[in-house]
């Protein structure tokens, strides 16, 4: 009898192991049916703002900004944010580094030189840059706009000012000789209801005042 008894609770015992394993492989099979979680448009932008802050400390160069900031844009579910953030260290502050020093003021003029702007700068609600005979520089990419719409007063004689903003700015622009580039025709995103505006009020006299996405080729930077 107890050699029966002990054969017959080894058999449970495996008996048991094997149901546990049947239902452990159960819940993995439906735990990898389930459907993924929708991203918001609040969660994109966190993701964004942090592209942006690893972008301003050097971790990410012009390519790596432009694809992560566009693939932020048009994540669909939360595994497509993650993916963009998996390289990088968690963001010192919930909203992100602050922008040191003071900002740069709101008028900047050149003559026969260049206006420079670049990096985490602190923009005012209206700026205005004059360049004669020289060339003009702003780039937005990890800059603090000081709040949801600001104007841009650019004036261009013989020269050429470039605004370079970031995937997910609306921008709008009037005035004379003010162009955008036409990779913007189809971002292929939808921007937020909130998404920041950019204005740009422009007059260029044998010159131009562009706005664009994409930075040109790093030699013309002048960097």
């Amino acid at each position: 009898m107890g050699t029966t008894d002990g054969g017959t609770g080894s058999a449970e015992g495996y008996g048991s192991v094997a149901s546990a394993e049947r239902a452990g492989s159960t819940e993995h099979a439906e735990a990898s049916r389930a459907p993924a979680v929708r991203a918001s448009d609040r969660e994109r932008d966190a993701v964004v703002q942090r592209i942006q802050q690893a972008f301003a400390e050097g971790r990410l160069d012009d390519a790596d900004f432009d694809e992560r900031m566009r693939a932020a844009l048009t994540a669909r579910t939360h595994a497509d944010l993650d993916v963009l953030l998996t390289d990088l260290p968690a963001a010192a502050t919930p909203g992100g580094a602050p922008a040191t020093g003071r900002g740069p003021g709101r008028f900047s003029v050149a003559l026969k030189s260049s206006v420079r702007r670049a990096g985490r700068w602190r923009v005012p609600d209206r700026y205005t840059t004059v360049v004669y005979k020289g060339d003009g520089w702003l780039d937005l990419r990890a800059a603090e706009l000081s709040g949801p719409v600001t104007t841009f007063f650019a004036v261009a004689y013989k020269s050429r000012v470039t605004i370079l903003v970031p995937p997910g700015v609306r921008v709008e622009m009037t005035g004379f000789g003010v162009t955008q580039g036409t990779a913007e025709e189809d971002p292929g995103y939808r921007l937020a209801a909130d998404a920041p505006v950019i204005h740009v009020r422009g007059l260029a006299y044998k010159g131009a005042v562009e706005i664009t996405t994409r930075p040109p080729e790093r030699a013309a930077l002048g960097r």
